[in-house]
């Protein structure tokens, strides 16, 4: 039974995801420090970031949404990644964990609106306590 956003596996994998790009954004070059990475950090947490607020907001209408811009953000951060490849900041394997990371957030991100806007079953989130 979900109780709360942590106890969701993609709010958990994103979670991942986040320290895994912190790690990467450490072999960006200093003139990136304030640009490319900082970018991609926000990117990265924005992902369980609007996964819990969208959970927190007990709302089947609104949860999608958050969902959503979940996986936009998760879509910024693979091209994020893939542009620091393009740039020689790093090499693919470097990020390639991110990346296999990403795209199962981003399946999972997509599993959950499906079944959040199309399952016929009333879904309710937690009561507010």
């Amino acid at each position: 039974m979900i109780k709360s956003y942590k106890d969701l596996d993609v709010w958990k994998k994103s979670m991942i995801l986040v320290t895994e790009v912190y790690h990467i954004v450490k072999l960006l070059p200093t003139e990136e420090r304030y640009a490319l990475s900082d970018q991609m950090r926000r990117a990265a947490v924005s992902i369980p970031s609007n996964i819990a607020e969208g959970h927190a907001r007990y709302n089947r209408k609104d949860y999608p949404q958050f969902l959503s811009i979940a996986r936009g953000s998760n879509a910024e951060l693979q091209t994020q990644c893939l542009i620091c490849v393009n740039l020689g900041y790093v090499k693919e394997k470097d990020i390639q964990k991110a990346l296999s990371l990403s795209d199962e957030v981003g399946r999972m991100l997509s599993t959950l609106i499906v079944r959040l806007t199309t399952d016929p079953k009333p879904y309710t989130l937690n009561p507010k306590p």
